[in-house]
């Protein structure tokens, strides 16, 4: 991930765990989902709705009461859709150390007011990649 500045930034609640205790997989890949659908509609200036996430991978764990950031870049751009990377990193409550949790891909279509799918119009501070 080239910009380090998290799209969400969110503490873990005990709400949020699995019948085991720990944090579970869905809530950290329902941030990253609300984390990189943000990025799309900021470069798409509109609607921009998830129609597939791949590459999940869970390589740590986070604890109740971390806070998790979650960072996403731009890998693909498609002629109505935009891929995004997303990166979930926790950092512990009372501290400053981080592990990355979880990270992912998100595919995006972007819509048209009637809900229709529309051209990707990238303004040039964001055309790169």
């Amino acid at each position: 991930m080239t910009d380090r500045t998290p799209q969400i930034r969110i503490t873990a609640m005990p709400a949020d765990t699995n019948p085991y205790g720990g944090v579970f997989g869905g809530w950290l890949m329902a941030q990253m989902a609300l984390g990189a659908g943000s990025l799309a509609s900021r470069l798409g200036q509109g609607k921009a709705v998830v129609v597939s996430a791949t590459d999940f991978a869970f390589p740590g764990a986070m604890a109740v009461g971390d806070e998790l950031s979650v960072y996403c870049e731009r890998v693909a751009t498609g002629a109505t859709s935009l891929t995004i990377a997303a990166e979930a990193v926790a950092r512990e409550r009372n501290g400053e150390a981080t592990t990355k949790v979880a990270q992912g891909t998100f595919k995006f279509v972007l819509l048209d007011e009637d809900g229709r799918p529309r051209a990707v119009e990238l303004s040039d501070h964001t055309r790169s990649p």
